[in-house]
């Protein structure tokens, strides 16, 4: 995994304000261009804040292990009514329980379709849906991909997801039992699943994403385990009326907040990355899919 040196707090928030659509990219370098730490501009650091996708590979697309490919299906109602998806399992004897990776708020990177070979090596059909497919896919870069998405109607991207979920738990290779993990925007998504699927999702995973609607828990019924970022206020905020909501609706909730971490820190792309935290985090999430959905 890439090795990052530290970056400054006042940077990795500019950072959170441009990867969540506040400023754009211009806006982030010049505030960053402004901020003096040390007697210097922290442009150089914030310029360190991008993805270099490359170097973050953990699986590589020819692991003996998985067999990878792009698949498309049907998608009533979505964007468009067709949808493409990063479909990845493992080469061992099917069937295999199921797992739906959803992306950030940017389209199908090669960051998730690396989370997506993880699953597979661990033994599970993965699929990661591309939201962007509809318009042409994931462009190459994640300024334009997060432009793109932000032009979606959110309803039609959010039922291609549920459509996705519900053909992976479909699909010929899988035993039907299906599990969803997303980060930032697929962390929120991820709970709006549990809200439509109700008994058809076996377990959620949520990185770092929006909370459930205490008025929507009763429909939630699949355990979920939420993984936040220490240093995310603005995500964590909406936790604790979610967690008691859920639980007084009868829904497993076990959530995990990991010390000095900030949002984004299973991105192993990116200076956010928190290799401990990331390793332990995801750790527990392959044992969680494991106990939920043999």
């Amino acid at each position: 995994m890439s090795e990052h040196k530290p970056i400054d707090p006042r940077v990795v928030a500019l950072y959170d304000e441009y990867c969540h659509g506040r400023i754009d990219r211009r806006e982030f370098l010049a505030r960053a261009n402004a901020l003096v730490i040390g007697g210097i501009s922290a442009l150089a650091m914030a310029q360190l804040m991008f993805p270099r996708y490359a170097d973050a590979q953990t699986i590589s697309f020819t692991d003996e292990r998985i067999r990878a490919n792009y698949v498309d299906y049907d998608s009533p109602g979505g964007t468009s009514g067709q949808m493409r998806g990063y479909l990845v399992r493992p080469t061992t004897e099917p069937p295999f329980p199921a797992v739906l990776v959803i992306h950030e708020n940017r389209g199908l990177n090669p960051h998730i379709e690396d989370v997506a070979r993880r699953a597979a090596t661990e033994g599970f059909l993965a699929l990661a849906p591309d939201g962007l497919a509809p318009v042409g896919g994931y462009p190459g870069n994640d300024d334009d991909g997060r432009q793109l998405q932000g032009s979606l109607d959110r309803e039609k991207l959010s039922r291609d997801m549920i459509n996705s979920a519900r053909w992976l738990k479909g699909h010929e290779l899988s035993t039907g039992k299906l599990g969803a993990t997303g980060f930032c925007w697929g962390g929120g998504m991820v709970g709006a699943l549990a809200v439509e699927l109700g008994a058809d999702l076996g377990a959620g995973v949520p990185f770092y994403g929006a909370a459930v609607a205490a008025a929507d828990a009763s429909k939630v019924k699949a355990p979920l385990l939420v993984q936040l970022a220490e240093n995310d206020e603005r995500i964590n905020s909406g936790w604790p009326a979610s967690q008691a909501a859920l639980e007084a609706a009868g829904v497993a909730v076990t959530v995990h907040s990991y010390p000095g971490t900030n949002h984004g820190f299973h991105n192993n792309s990116t200076p956010r990355f928190d290799e401990a935290a990331a390793a332990l985090a995801w750790e527990r999430t392959v044992a969680f899919f494991r106990e939920h959905l043999a």
